[in-house]
């Protein structure tokens, strides 16, 4: 079967890039942060952490007991994003990119001779090789080669960090078996325990069964597209469309309070909406979320006529909010913006309520785009102007321009003994 698929993941992205722009890091085991608290979690962690089971997720408590001499940075969205098209460059030189994934995955579709194992595996070796000269020595990637973009994506990770690997028909299934359900692309908890009232708890069984099997494992075709895959068949990617768009923020100490998450949620919103305006969408529901120390997390929606104007937001949001419980330590704020749809397939009421604030925004955005992100904002957002940055999510590589803010010019961090 013809080779179709290369999946380039850089390893332990922004942990390696850490390491990468700053020496005295390098060989040392690394956790990123959110931000500078002993509450927080890491978000990454470099392949010396690892090593001592220390995972995304970890708290900062844990970690320390995992490894004494962690070393513990705080994130640098700004610079992540700035790395990722640098080094998207690099690729692109080489070997066509057909799509950008996340932050640090990228596919590309193989053609012609590049078909051929022989000069496939010598474009990912120059791959490596001009990554390591142009970018960087900490800067590795495991590279999955094979008959579709699942296997691609599952052979770059069967060998890391910094590896190679090609898997062709004459390997399959065999070559799977070694993995968990759980290493396979789209297969998580609840599908994991879906599959096990099915009698299939091995990658070996999931192999064996047959489509039938599978689809009312599924619960519908997307079963028989996982039997498709698992046999090199290349399967086409199904279109989606975005439901929802949002931002979350863990709160440092300062800012736990009723004021302080008030304000993060506040320009959380401001830039969610940018967002959706530069996205060309308009939104009918609104959502937050508050999570509480020693207490369950509260969550509250509200919905309108679609609508992408940030004023009306906030005065959703300031409604949502008059109804939190009360007297408790807020940790951490959500803001989704949900039921999305087209603004040019949206059908405007008949009977407009004075809300909109087209006019408004257009100013405001025109300015940010001028000025930064942080040059103008609804006074709302007084308490965090220095807090929220830029996030990146795993499939979402943030506009820089739209969330990024002032320039960074530095980060803190804090060694832990």
């Amino acid at each position: 079967m013809t080779l179709r698929a290369l999946l380039l993941d850089f390893n332990s992205y922004f942990a390696s890039v850490e390491q990468q722009l700053r020496p005295e890091l390098r060989g040392k085991p690394v956790g990123v942060l959110p931000v500078m608290a002993e509450t927080t979690c890491c978000i990454a962690a470099s392949y010396q952490a690892k090593r001592y089971g220390v995972r995304t997720g970890t708290s900062v408590g844990d970690a320390r007991k995992l490894c004494p001499d962690m070393v513990f940075v705080q994130a640098r969205p700004r610079v992540y994003v700035e790395m990722h098209h640098r080094l998207i460059e690099v690729v692109d030189s080489v070997i066509a990119i057909a799509e950008v994934l996340s932050i640090d995955e990228v596919m590309c579709e193989l053609t012609g001779s590049w078909q051929q194992e022989s000069v496939v595996r010598e474009l990912a070796r120059e791959v490596k090789a001009k990554i390591r000269d142009e970018v960087g020595e900490c800067l590795t990637c495991s590279i999955g080669i094979g008959p579709n973009r699942f296997l691609a994506k599952t052979a770059s990770n069967m060998q890391k960090p910094d590896g190679l690997t090609v898997l062709h028909e004459a390997d399959l299934p065999q070559a799977l078996y070694r993995l968990k359900l759980a290493d396979l692309n789209g297969i998580g908890r609840a599908m994991l325990t879906r599959l096990e009232r099915c009698d299939i708890a091995s990658v070996e069984a999931l192999c064996k069964a047959s489509r039938d099997e599978l689809r009312r494992a599924w619960g519908g075709v997307e079963g028989e597209r996982m039997y498709d895959r698992l046999r090199g068949v290349d399967v086409p990617a199904r279109a989606t469309q975005r439901s929802s768009l949002g931002h979350s923020h863990v709160l440092p100490p300062h800012l736990r309070t009723d004021t302080g998450a008030f304000s993060v949620l506040s320009k959380l919103t401001q830039k969610a909406a940018a967002r959706l305006r530069a996205s060309g969408f308009q939104a009918a529901r609104l959502s937050i979320q508050i999570d509480y120390r020693n207490h369950h997390p509260w969550q509250h929606e509200a919905r309108f006529q679609p609508m992408q104007d940030t004023l009306p937001f906030l005065r959703v949001l300031s409604a949502l909010w008059a109804e939190r419980p009360k007297r408790r330590e807020p940790t951490k704020v959500s803001i989704t913006l949900l039921d999305l749809g087209d603004e040019e397939q949206t059908t405007l009421s008949l009977f407009p309520d004075g809300t909109r604030t087209p006019g408004l925004d257009h100013a405001l955005d025109q300015l940010k785009a001028k000025y930064g992100n942080d040059a103008v904002y609804f006074g709302g957002a007084f308490m965090a102007t220095e807090e929220a940055p830029m996030r990146i999510a795993f499939t979402h590589v943030p506009d820089v321009r739209l969330e990024g803010g002032a320039k960074e010019v530095g980060a803190g961090w804090l060694e832990i003994a």
